[in-house]
């Protein structure tokens, strides 16, 4: 595991967010950092996260506890963000450095749920995570986990550490599915305060209904709204 110290590179630093250095983070990366390379190593963190973790956007807690990498841990599941920071902080803990990246994308497959809280289809701050291979720096994306890309008709979102992974823009019929709006940048730590107070400004009915929204189940949205 990654032992590096405080005043070392900023993407294998933990902070309160990206915590690399939590014993369940750092027992997460020891389970799943395998392989003879940092590429095989990334690739085998980034498909644990990927799919050790249900994608959940209907559960969304914008405090630093509920925004904790190691909360995705404790809780068994996780948004695009959340996910993300796991996926970075797992990457950092073992020895591999990592960020977070953000972009604004159109949804056109969420549950009529999401739309009627959201009055939008356009995901503001959607995350994804940044790791560094070979000198570059690629994205990986870990938020939908396989069962749920099978039950939307998605095509599953693989990574094999060469090239970016972002989200397909068509599902597997040919529908549209994401498309990328606007890139916000890379962050060695997770901008929540800028995050929460866009959240506010531009989603001013779905930031009150959180709670209820957390009480439905999105599993089951999904598989009544998908053939």
């Amino acid at each position: 595991m990654n032992d590096n110290p405080p005043g070392g590179d900023p993407a294998l630093r933990p902070t309160a967010l990206i915590d690399s250095d939590h014993p369940a983070v750092r027992e997460f990366a020891a389970a799943h950092a395998r392989g003879a390379t940092p590429r095989e190593r990334a690739v085998a963190l980034y498909f644990a996260v990927r799919d050790g973790f249900r994608y959940d956007p209907y559960r969304i807690d914008l405090s630093p506890a509920g925004m904790r990498a190691s909360r995705v841990i404790a809780q068994g599941h996780g948004w695009c963000v959340p996910k993300a920071t796991l996926l970075a902080a797992a990457c950092r803990a073992a020895g591999l450095p990592a960020r977070l990246g953000f972009a604004d994308v159109r949804n056109h497959l969420s549950t009529a749920r999401m739309r009627q809280v959201m009055q939008t289809d356009v995901f503001h701050w959607h995350g994804y995570t940044e790791v560094q291979l070979d000198g570059r720096w690629l994205k990986a994306t870990p938020a939908f986990n396989i069962e749920l890309t099978e039950r939307f008709g998605l095509l599953p979102l693989d990574w094999d550490g060469a090239s970016d992974s972002i989200y397909h823009p068509f599902d597997r019929s040919g529908q549209r599915h994401m498309e990328y709006l606007a890139q916000r940048g890379s962050f060695d730590d997770l901008p929540l305060a800028a995050i929460a107070a866009d959240f506010q400004r531009l989603y001013p009915a779905w930031m009150p209904q959180r709670q209820a929204l957390a009480g439905a189940d999105f599993d089951a949205d999904v598989a009544r709204e998908t053939p």
